[in-house]
């Protein structure tokens, strides 16, 4: 009997999280609930807009503090302009709260189904978030929230989101403006009302083209190799881990792998297994820092798959990169619609060189011989100001584009009353 009642660790933990969830929801339905019986007594008539009391007017949503140097850039120019921004943000330890901002105003929201909750209640004019889906999964559109808009945190194609990632914004900021024609096309293939498309640049990028000036040169270091690859069945160190490795160890150069976060989420036993492989490799480094920057700095050539750290590398350090197995899997994405190339890997044909399977026992030679030519360094030029446009101005440009929408907004308003 006693059997009957045992509840896996899995399921309890998805039940805890619904209760919460609907606790969070009873809570914040009372608190409207009373706001609207308060209304009911004001003597206000029915069917007139107004802004409650809690209505801020520009909002960054941040899931985690990965994304703060997205949102950094933005942060900063609220605050040179002196205007409030309300930053909500589902990290404790967000580095927002470290920062001395007299302006930007944030907040611990919670993880998971308790910031969602707080966020489905929102009011708001101008709401900014990375996080795709809304309306979709859990994050649903509040009705008290004039303008959801989606800021793109990849310079590669803004398909790669699962499906219906960005379908139900109001708005896409993108880092450049190749990424809005797609956009458009599944638009157009789907019947949906078009969003509207800004090309501010890319933020975090901006943030690491600073930070990184700041890392000092090695005076002399050993020829390095970056190993940075993507994660889930199609990447580079679950499809080859030792076959890759093995034959790069023995080169005697200095490797930094660096595995891609969810990988100590997702494939912690592969990440185990392979780092007791090597623990013994002097030449072997693993690196987890949250930053990427420190690594590719150090790096000479860069190994990858279809990552969007390539992005990352060749923007910013202008070095050759070389890719394995560039193929993903699209069917869960949104450009499996599209039923074309994506750009990324397109224009990686064009600045990367191809590394095969059948090259790694002799890839000391195919390194040596990978020679960085001027063919290479135009296309990573070309890709460069492509997918990263604006360079240095991204937040002022994403600022102005909130508070245009929000005084728009208030201009509706006044005309309408």
């Amino acid at each position: 009997m006693n059997s009957l009642l045992y509840i896996d660790p899995g399921t309890g933990s998805m039940l805890f999280s619904i209760l919460l969830g609907a606790a969070a929801t009873l809570f914040f339905l009372g608190k409207a609930a009373i706001l609207k019986i308060k209304l009911f007594f004001s003597g206000k008539k029915a069917g007139v807009v107004e802004k409650d009391s809690s209505y801020k007017p520009y909002v960054v949503y941040c899931e985690g503090k990965q994304y703060w140097n997205v949102f950094k850039p933005v942060a900063d120019a609220f605050e040179t302009r002196r205007t409030k921004l309300t930053y909500y943000t589902s990290a404790k330890d967000d580095p927002v709260f470290d920062m001395d901002y007299q302006h930007v105003h944030a907040e611990f929201i919670g993880e998971g189904n308790a910031a969602f909750v707080r966020l489905n209640m929102l009011s708001a004019g101008f709401v900014l978030m990375t996080t795709p889906g809304l309306n979709v999964y859990q994050l649903k559109r509040s009705k008290k929230v004039k303008h959801y808009s989606h800021i793109v945190h990849m310079p590669n194609d803004a398909t790669t989101y699962r499906l219906f990632g960005l379908d139900f914004f109001d708005s896409v900021l993108l880092t450049g403006d190749y990424q809005g024609r797609d956009i458009r096309a599944l638009e157009k293939q789907r019947g949906i009302p078009q969003k509207e498309l800004v090309t501010v640049g890319c933020t975090y990028l901006d943030v690491l083209a600073e930070r990184i000036k700041t890392i000092p040169d090695e005076t002399a270091h050993p020829f390095t190799v970056l190993v940075s690859p993507s994660w889930g069945e199609s990447a580079l160190l679950t499809r080859y881990g030792e076959r890759l490795l093995d034959p790069l160890v023995s080169t005697g150069w200095r490797i930094i792998v660096r595995p891609h976060p969810q990988s100590k989420k997702s494939e912690a036993g592969m990440l185990e297994r392979l780092q007791n492989r090597y623990s013994e490799n002097k030449n072997l480094e693993w690196d987890f820092e949250r930053e990427n920057i420190f690594a590719m700095k150090k790096a000479d050539i860069m190994i990858s798959d279809f990552s969007g750290i390539i992005f990352d590398y060749t923007f910013l350090c202008d070095k050759p990169v070389m890719y394995v197995n560039a193929d993903m899997e699209l069917l869960p994405y949104d450009a499996w619609d599209l039923h074309k190339p994506l750009w990324q890997f397109e224009v990686l044909k064009k600045m990367g060189i191809e590394l095969k399977e059948s090259q790694f026992d002799s890839i000391k030679d195919v390194i040596q011989n990978a020679s960085d030519s001027p063919d290479l360094a135009y296309a990573r030029k070309a890709a460069k100001s492509e997918a990263w446009m604006h360079c240095g101005k991204s937040g002022a440009l994403v600022a102005d584009y909130m508070t245009a929408t929000v005084e728009k907004q208030n201009s509706t308003s006044e005309k309408t009353a």
